[in-house]
Parts: structure tokens; sequence; C-alpha cells
């Protein structure tokens, strides 16, 4: 057991969340951002560079996206742990990572406190998945539930998604109910309740079940 801080690099494409992780990274004494790269390909040549015990990735990255560019790291520096912390939580995007080498996969709404834990846990050989992206893999690993038959198109451009979300909260349930029932994060299903209120001009729930009932969808 070494006292050396954790060594990692930042790669995000955003400079605003980029430079948020270093610096809040950065306050914790046992972590020392050696790096930060605003594209895949300039991530692998600081990793070259430093040599760091963890990088943290995202997966929207221009150049080199950020699953080729876990694929090249695993290749060129196995010894290094790959934890990808992005916006995307769906099946493909978390399959795809982890089978190109990321050891754990973290969403942006994590704490700081979740993103340490997850370097440091994947320099020990450990896995950290958000408990959304957990809900996620399993779903997609599962056996496929038998799909229920599509009605006719939602109204006003809703998508059959957010038409089912819609069906939900006029049936009383809450967000993180709907997640769990869906195997999505909070924070996606929160993006799809703005979305359905827009849509339908509804300004809260309330107005969103009378929309739901006045068009047969709860």
């Amino acid at each position: 057991m070494t006292d050396e801080p954790l060594r990692i690099v930042v790669a995000d494409d955003q400079a605003s969340v980029r430079e948020g992780l270093v610096a809040m990274l950065g306050l914790l004494p046992d972590i020392d951002v050696v790096g930060a790269a605003a594209d895949g390909e300039q991530a692998l040549r600081i990793v070259e560079q430093t040599r760091p015990e963890a990088i943290l990735l995202d997966l929207h990255m221009p150049v080199l996206d950020g699953i080729e560019t876990t694929r090249k790291l695993a290749e060129r520096h196995p010894d290094v742990a790959i934890v990808v912390l992005t916006t995307y939580d769906d099946d493909s995007s978390v399959l795809a990572a982890l089978r190109a080498g990321a050891r754990s996969y973290l969403t942006k709404d994590a704490r700081r406190a979740e993103i340490a834990q997850a370097l440091r846990g994947a320099v020990s050989g450990l896995s950290v998945l958000d408990p959304g992206v957990r809900a996620t893999l399993l779903a997609a690993t599962a056996e496929p539930r038998r799909p229920e038959p599509p009605r006719r198109d939602p109204p006003d451009g809703l998508t059959q998604r957010e038409a089912e979300i819609l069906s939900m909260i006029a049936s009383g349930m809450a967000n993180p109910e709907i997640a769990a029932e869906l195997f999505l994060s909070s924070h996606t299903i929160k993006s799809h309740v703005n979305r359905i209120f827009a849509k339908t001009g509804s300004a809260d729930r309330a107005a969103a079940i009378r929309y739901a009932r006045q068009h047969g969808l709860g």
C-alpha cells in the first residue's frame, strides 16, 4: 500500500466540465490530476507522457470517440484503469465501453465522492457501476420481456417512450418508480418528463395527467 496520491488524467471535450472535474478532484489530498484532454487522440498522448494510474473518460469526444479511445488505451496501457463518466446510460453505450476495456461506468450526475471511489476501486481492480447503469446492464443481459403491442401514434409528436412514461405518470407513479420499472436512470426519466411537459403544454404533473386522460393515455 502506497501513500502516494492517485495519479489520474481527465478527458472531456467540454471545457467547463473538464475544468470543473480537474478542480473538484484536485481538491482531494489523495488524488493528483496530472493531465487533461479535450479529445481522444489528446488523451492517448497525455497518458503516454504522464503514465497515470487511471483516466476519467467521456464517451462523446471529437477526433477519437470514447469507445475507440478506451479500446486503444486498453491495448497500449493495460495497467491504466479506465473509468467512464458520461451522460449516456443506454445499454449499447454501457456494453460497448465495458467490452472495450472500461472498468467502471458512471453518469455525470455522480457526486465527487462517488467518482473518487470509482477511480480508487478501478485501480484496485474493482468495477463500479452507477445504479442506473447497473439496472440498464442487467436489463440488457436478461431475457427480453415480450413487448406490448403498439397503440396508435401518440399525439403532439410524443414518442412511444414518452407516451409510455406519460401513462405511468397518469397512474400515479413518481420518477424514481418509473426509472426502476424501465431500468433507466432518474436523470434520464427527468429529461423525458421535461420533454413531455413541453410537447403537451403541461405546466406540472397535474396538467400532464389531465392531458393523458383526455388523449386516452391514462
